[in-house]
């Protein structure tokens, strides 16, 4: 396990997060593009991360990224259509992706079109194979993975009382969630915790609490599924705000 202490920054305000966003996805981006030819990048849904795509769309912004080079997937899903208001593909694709230069054939969604939300999982899989060019045994690496945290300590859709944080065979499996809640497709965590780096955003006085909770407790995977990345600690940046930042030392 890694005895590193998490590494935060804090910032002002939700704007000041989103925009230490933009730079810290620039940066990235760029990074991985000068070493490599192409940059590996999974995004998330949520309150936090709204913001900072909503700058990713802005010409002053965008102008920063080689989005020529970006290849582009989700870290988890609702199995909904992707026209519907809680999809995470339709929040991207409203903020950011119709005004950025990225090639369609870049943006590889989660297929929530089809009927068995195993085989959209197992597609995902097979399409993150394919882009990575990697057998069935070797976990992709991506560049850069944005996450968010609930207030119940969850990351991407591995959610607490569910079978996903546990599941170490798959790329991507279907979190099946509480009567009347949208069942969800998720990267796993050995996944995630291949990443070459995390950074998981957190704002408003509402996350205050879990954030202290999450960062100053013993590691539990159970209670806290966001713990499963804990082993990758060093990895990870957390870009918080001042409000949910207001209860850490």
């Amino acid at each position: 396990m890694a005895q590193n202490k998490p590494n935060v920054e804090i910032a002002n305000d939700l704007e000041s997060l989103a925009q230490r966003s933009v730079k810290f996805f620039a940066e990235y981006a760029n990074n991985a593009v000068a070493q490599k030819g192409v940059f590996f990048a999974a995004i998330s849904g949520g309150h936090s991360p709204k913001r900072f795509y909503e700058l990713l769309g802005q010409k002053e912004h965008s102008n920063d990224i080689p989005w020529n080079k970006v290849q582009l997937f989700w870290v988890d899903e609702r199995y909904v259509p992707q026209e519907s208001p809680l999809s995470n593909y339709k929040l991207a694709m409203d903020t950011f992706l119709t005004n950025v230069p990225i090639p369609k054939e870049n943006v590889h969604r989660i297929p929530t079109e089809l009927l068995d939300s195993s085989q959209a999982a197992h597609n995902y899989e097979t399409k993150i194979r394919q882009v990575f060019d990697i057998p069935k045994n070797q976990l992709p690496q991506f560049d850069l993975i944005v996450l968010g945290m609930g207030a119940d300590g969850h990351t991407g859709s591995l959610f607490p009382n569910s079978y996903a944080p546990f599941d170490t065979e798959d790329l991507a499996c279907v979190v099946y969630t509480l009567e009347n809640e949208v069942t969800r497709i998720t990267l796993t965590h050995p996944v995630l915790c291949n990443a070459s780096h995390l950074a998981v955003l957190v704002s408003g006085h509402e996350k205050a609490k879990i954030l202290k909770e999450v960062l100053t407790s013993e590691p539990d995977e159970c209670r806290f599924p966001i713990h499963t990345l804990w082993p990758v600690l060093n990895k990870i940046t957390w870009l918080v705000d001042s409000q949910a930042a207001s209860m850490l030392k």
